[in-house]
């Protein structure tokens, strides 16, 4: 039944790779538990007992309480599915409570780290530089995901109406506007990859052998450039996504928008950034008020 419902993920929800090898991990863990305990795997003969007994053997093992509540949010699906598919008449996970996290808000780089690091010599007789700098660049000015960046093709920029074309999760499309500046990063950076490499790529980010970049690469590359001026203890593409939904909320963008560019599915997911921005406003408030 697992395997029915990974490929229901895979085939009909179109989840990506990534997620779906997560889900399988976890429940083949759970599958592998309720082995243990009942010599068999059956997921109609489970109930809300051995499911929290997971639970407890979970904490018992030292991982946090949010991983915890991922691996339930899976058995959670994977029972949702059994059920609309009529494989299961009743749903054992449904009276699970999700434990109690502590609430994490989103890294994000001060503004003035990202234009030292953006503020770079001409880089014009440079691939690599030039393509790193653009890298770091099109993270913060468009929010976009690793994933989103490294399937990037010069046939999704559109340079007359200033905006690039972005497939998102589960293959939803949006049009993210982009500056003036962007705008002529990208085109230098064009100018400088396609003398120097022997052969045209359709991708707009490439390895110096013309190949589409991978994530591991990228992730490098973002890395390695903010540690120049940065010291948080995460620098990824992620933090560089948090920090454009966070300078243009503070900046006064409309939430609505910025789920949109973000492509977020709801905005719960865009509201965590008006935390954060609350967080700043109580810090000022502490250090500037005589009576904070």
């Amino acid at each position: 039944m697992i395997d029915i419902f990974l490929k229901y993920l895979q085939y009909e929800k179109n989840y990506s790779s990534h997620t779906v090898l997560s889900y399988k991990t976890d429940l083949e863990e759970f599958a592998q538990f309720v082995q243990n305990q009942q010599n068999c795997f059956e997921p109609t003969n489970i109930d809300a007992k051995t499911i929290r007994q997971w639970i407890v053997l979970l904490m018992d093992s030292g991982i946090s309480p949010r991983s915890a509540n991922r691996k339930v949010s899976a058995l959670k699906s994977f029972y949702r599915f059994l059920l609309r598919r009529n494989l299961a008449s009743e749903n054992p996970v449904k009276t699970i409570k999700a434990l109690k996290t502590e609430k994490k808000l989103p890294l994000f780089f001060k503004e003035t780290e990202l234009e030292k690091v953006l503020d770079v010599p001409d880089c014009t007789e440079d691939f690599e530089t030039c393509r790193n700098h653009l890298i770091i660049a099109m993270f913060y000015e468009t929010g976009v995901r690793l994933s989103e960046l490294i399937e990037l093709k010069d046939s999704d920029v559109d340079l007359s109406a200033k905006t690039i074309k972005v497939l998102g999760k589960r293959n939803k499309q949006r049009i993210i506007p982009i500056g003036n500046q962007l705008l002529q990063d990208i085109t230098v950076y064009k100018k400088v990859r396609n003398e120097f490499l022997e052969h045209a790529s359709m991708y707009l980010f490439v390895r110096k052998n013309g190949e589409k970049m991978y994530p591991r690469m990228v992730y490098q590359i973002v890395h390695n450039e903010m540690s120049l001026q940065s010291s948080l203890s995460k620098r990824s593409p992620h933090v560089l996504r948090h920090t454009f939904a966070t300078s243009i909320l503070n900046a006064g963008a409309d939430l609505n928008a910025v789920k949109e560019i973000l492509g977020h599915a709801n905005l719960a997911a865009t509201q965590v950034y008006t935390h954060t921005t609350f967080e700043q406003l109580k810090n000022i408030y502490k250090h500037a008020h005589p009576r904070a």
